[in-house]
């Protein structure tokens, strides 16, 4: 068989979605990450700016013996799969990614089922299984093996699958046949850009599609990565996200025209039970050990025990929900002075 015949139904084995390829070659959009981090755009996400960043632009940073990299698509499951109790004012948002397994154990697991069978068929060979956590310019790359354009969300967008899925990375020393990147399909659509409800996605010339991140004012930043007060004027609104945000994603064409359910033997983890959408004052009386023993293995627990307290008690404030009150008014009176806060807050916006 061709290799890019073997690469596809190993890809599509160990559960991917998509395969593809590019050189393991220094990214010309180094300078432009550079100087959106450099402006401070990056916010709280201290890991993009701190001694990690100077490597992100070559993966053979990572690997020194690099030749190619293999950038695999792992399909997750989308909005369209919601509980019907998502219009429900008292229940929370957690974004779809985080209903299941943490992702990262097991798009990893399938990369090195694929770098096995490299090796099986082509000979030993160097390699390194990457997904986000290790410093390399994900979008960049997976922009320039084929999987997709970055479109004005900064998500990483196909025709085909639109962005609902991750991405994960096979850094290896064997010479692979490159794909070439697709063409900017965003148009002069906007959707994602008016829908956020922090504007987020703010205008500079210089960017692609002339859009950049300020994660600074990201639902999903706040919500997962910030560690200490969520800015006021912020707040309301947030709605009732408790971790992470969709918008973007929900209202963008190409994900909106296709059916986001990825088939059954190619899906994630099943959610779990009590996170989708959960009602937000069960979720404001949870304990430490509960909390770990609900969203144990999930995404979920990045935001930690206080962080995801302030983020439900913002969004109770947001819900409009009078009756909220009576949970609320333990969590103002909470040990951790973050929580009391935003407790107060939102007790406060109740009243108002």
């Amino acid at each position: 068989m061709m290799q890019r015949e073997l690469l596809t139904r190993w890809a599509t084995d160990a559960g991917f979605a998509r395969v593809g390829v590019t050189p393991a070659l220094p990214l010309e959009e180094f300078a432009a990450f550079s100087d959106w981090s450099q402006r401070g755009l990056a916010g709280p996400m201290t890991y993009l700016t701190d001694r990690r960043a100077a490597v992100r632009g070559n993966p053979r940073h990572l690997l020194s013996t690099a030749r190619s990299l293999l950038c695999v698509a792992y399909s997750y499951t989308g909005p369209s799969a919601a509980s019907p109790d998502f219009d429900d004012a008292g229940r929370a948002w957690i974004s779809c990614y985080a209903w299941g397994d943490d992702y990262h154990d097991i798009v990893k697991k399938g990369l090195e089922q694929v770098a096995t069978r490299m090796a099986n068929a082509w000979g030993a060979h160097d390699w390194r299984a990457c997904v986000d956590t290790a410093p390399l310019l994900e979008r960049g790359y997976a922009r320039l093996a084929g999987l997709g354009w970055i479109g004005r969300n900064q998500c990483l967008i196909d025709e085909r699958s639109g962005s609902w899925f991750f991405i994960g990375f096979l850094l290896t020393s064997h010479e692979l046949l490159p794909d070439s990147p697709p063409p900017d399909r965003c148009g002069t659509c906007r959707r994602c850009i008016d829908a956020c409800p922090t504007a987020a996605l703010v205008p500079n010339p210089a960017a692609p599609g002339g859009w950049e991140l300020d994660a600074r004012l990201c639902i999903s930043t706040l919500t997962i990565e910030t560690r200490g007060s969520i800015p006021e004027p912020l707040r309301a609104a947030m709605g009732r996200h408790i971790f992470g945000c969709d918008i973007c994603q929900e209202v963008c064409p190409w994900n909106r025209r296709l059916l986001r359910l990825p088939e059954p033997d190619r899906a994630p983890a099943p959610p779990r039970d009590g996170i989708v959408s959960p009602p937000l004052d069960r979720l404001a009386a949870l304990t430490p050990q509960e909390f770990q023993a609900l969203f144990r293995g999930t995404p979920v627990t990045r935001a930690r025990y206080h962080g995801f307290l302030r983020n439900v008690a913002v969004a109770m404030g947001n819900s409009g929900v009078p009756s909220f009150r009576k949970s609320l008014e333990p969590l103002a009176r909470h040990e951790n002075a973050m929580v009391a806060e935003h407790a107060q807050w939102a007790l406060e916006r109740l009243a108002g």
